[in-house]
């Protein structure tokens, strides 16, 4: 009923009388602008051309034309077009009905639009059309105006028209709503001939030409209305979104706890989770003086996001040392990788409360050039006060979970808003890209995940020795990056395992340090004899289980252990990077909960490199027959490695997706001697 109303012969011509009429009314209560001097008069003499335009911003087209000038607008054939060409008719304005296809297969028109634009030029009327065609991408050119152009030897004229008051709608081409008494900008491009004979080389310079033109016309247009392009500019190229009622929402709030800081920093410290003597880092006030030059900004959470940033960073130390570098991380332990792994002229600082006042005090004195987070940091304040410094921020190895996908969904409020201010997102698989392109990421490159191509944790040679020798020849079972709930079923599967297998030794390493303390009183209490690395406590034949409370020796325990379970699996938190366990030779074995990390299990799974368990009896089972089998674990490590370097590569394409952003290298003494 509905659409049979929307089509119907009264609807149409009402809505396309209240269109017409607020676009006199936003003409009347306007002022307007022409540029250049004598537009009108230009326009006049130029007739017949083509007036290109983008999709959007096409609004007050019809009542901005030079009077006397003899148009024919180009609209498409669907609802819409039917609305806009009544409007037009009210304005004098004749119509040529259809548009090119676009990525559509469907005809919409496109032949014969173009054989009656002909006619109309042929005749001494000007084509109005818009030059980007949808579904997108928006503000790209198609071949369509330059081959109209080709043909009838008319130019063709880019025009923007932008208004200091405007309100948009997030469709494909950001259609742009200019609202009344506002400042009106006309802005009128130089003309871009195509020469009948051009070729497939000529005709690609002339489509970037009328590209170039449209995009330096409407700057220019917004420039005078007193607004920013970007506002009015579709996500897709290059635009970013307002924030919504709850971003802003989150501002105000960020903002009150100001005071509460210093409070909640000295409790975190207590706890060890902060650093006492670096708090102010955190309040955004420096220990460290800014490098001279221009300045890369990593932004890596925790240990596992460090370790991914830590080969680019280095790589780039490499290639380009004359940039610095800043690492900025949230975590107690990430502080001591970075400490102990940054390369020479890299700094490191913990990363402000994402509080306006202390973002603020942080990008004053780092001035950063470019800012690069690292696969889920999304923190507001950070990315919207760098974006309105015109710092270019970039998503790297971005990593998003189906539970994140879904509630960032329901929040376009504030996903469209901040993923829209990335310059460049490189996600770490096809399907991730496509999840944060529907979130608002307006340029998504597929560049696979840096973590295949990280180097495995270092191992200190002279501690693998020393290690080696204590344990003397025991079998050993590892439990790594354990989670809160692990530690206890970790601690029965020791149990079960040590009656088949005398003298076993299972390591505990927990994802955060601090727990060891926690970890080792559990296994008292269930009388087993326990060793925290931390307090240099001997590795005796009575010792049950090792807790490798320590920061560093992961890399060691992977080296020495033939299994090792990949915690944060068996509790619901989502697994943890199985790759750094690959490449030091342990067999992986993982719960069910592996959703943080789903192409490097799925790609593991396929191959036979990888075991699942999902309970405390299946991570008994599984452990006691693949150290029954050395065959069966050694073909399963085999295909894990050959897995994993199959996948590698992503850290050259993350490099070459960043180059675009990076100054230019500064010329060597064997340049200038050539």
């Amino acid at each position: 009923m509905m659409k049979r109303f929307t089509r119907s012969e009264a609807f149409l011509t009402a809505a396309g009388s209240l269109a017409a009429g607020y676009i006199r009314l936003v003409a009347k209560s306007s002022r307007i602008i022409r540029e250049p001097d004598g537009q009108e008069a230009e326009l006049l003499a130029e007739a017949p051309f083509i007036a290109a335009m983008w999709h959007g911003q096409f609004l007050m087209i019809p009542a901005m034309s030079p009077k006397g000038l003899d148009v024919k607008c180009m609209v498409a054939r669907h609802g819409d077009g039917e609305i806009v060409g009544r409007a037009l008719r009210s304005f004098g304005l004749d119509l040529i009905r259809g548009a090119g296809a676009g990525k559509r297969r469907k005809d919409r028109g496109g032949a014969h639009a173009l054989r009656a634009a002909l006619t109309t030029l042929a005749e001494g009327t000007t084509v109005a059309m818009t030059a980007d065609i949808p579904p997108g991408p928006a503000r790209q050119a198609g071949m369509g105006i330059v081959t109209l152009a080709r043909l009838s030897g008319r130019p063709i004229v880019p025009v923007a028209i932008a208004t200091s008051r405007f309100a948009t709608v997030n469709t494909w081409s950001r259609f742009t709503l200019n609202l009344p008494f506002s400042k009106i900008a006309v802005i009128s491009g130089p003309k871009i001939e195509v020469a009948r004979d051009a070729g497939e080389t000529e005709l690609e310079a002339a489509r970037a030409a009328v590209e170039d033109g449209l995009n330096l016309a409407t700057r220019r247009a917004y420039e005078l209305a007193g607004r920013d392009a970007a506002a009015a500019t579709p996500v897709s190229a290059g635009g970013s979104v307002a924030p919504g009622l709850s971003l802003r929402a989150y501002r105000t709030i960020s903002r009150a706890i100001h005071p509460a800081a210093g409070m909640f920093l000295r409790r975190r410290s207590q706890r060890g989770k902060e650093v006492p003597e670096r708090l102010n880092e955190r309040m955004g006030i420096a220990s460290l003086s800014r490098p001279a030059g221009t300045l890369l900004w990593f932004h890596a959470a925790s240990v596992g996001e460090t370790n991914v940033v830590l080969p680019l960073i280095e790589a780039l130390r490499k290639e380009r040392p004359d940039l610095g570098i800043l690492l900025t991380t949230v975590t107690v332990t990430s502080a001591r990788i970075a400490a102990a792994r940054l390369p020479s002229g890299a700094v490191h600082q913990f990363v402000p409360l994402d509080s306006p006042a202390f973002v603020q005090r942080f990008l004053d004195h780092w001035r950063p050039n470019m800012g690069l987070f690292t696969e889920s940091e999304i923190w507001p304040n950070l990315i919207l006060d760098a974006d309105r410094r015109r710092i270019p921020l970039a998503l790297l190895n971005a990593r998003m979970s189906d539970r994140s996908f879904k509630r960032w969904l329901k929040m376009p409020g504030v996903s469209r808003p901040l993923f829209s201010r990335f310059a460049v997102v490189l996600a770490q698989s096809d399907g991730l890209a496509k999840r944060l392109a529907t979130l608002g990421a307006r340029k998504v490159i597929s560049a696979g995940n840096i973590k295949f191509d990280s180097p495995p944790p270092p191992v200190d040679p002279a501690e693998l020795q020393r290690f080696k020798a204590m344990v003397a020849g025991r079998p050993i079972f590892l439990a790594a990056s354990t989670h809160p709930g692990e530690d206890e079923i970790v601690a029965e599967a020791h149990k079960a395992l040590s009656a088949s297998y005398p003298g076993l030794l299972t390591v505990i390493v927990p994802r955060h340090p601090e727990r060891g303390a926690d970890i080792a009183a559990m296994l008292e209490a269930q009388g087993l004899a326990a060793a925290r690395r931390s307090q240099g406590a001997a590795l005796g034949a009575e010792t049950a289980i090792y807790v490798g409370d320590t920061v560093g020796d992961l890399g060691m325990f992977y080296a020495v252990a033939p299994i090792a379970f990949i915690g944060g699996s068996l509790v619901p938190h989502g697994g943890q990077n199985p790759i750094e366990a690959v490449k030091l030779g342990a067999g992986v074995v993982t719960g069910p909960h592996w959703h943080n990390f789903p192409e490097v299990y799925q790609a593991l799974a396929e191959q036979g490199g990888c075991r699942f368990v999902t309970s405390q009896e299946d991570l008994i089972h599984t452990a006691r027959a693949l150290l029954d089998d050395r065959a069966s674990l050694d073909l399963m490590r085999a295909r894990a490695e050959r897995t994993v370097s199959e996948l590698s590569g992503a850290l050259g394409r993350t490099l070459e997706a960043l180059e675009p952003f990076l100054p230019p290298k500064r010329p060597t003494v064997a340049a200038y001697a050539s």
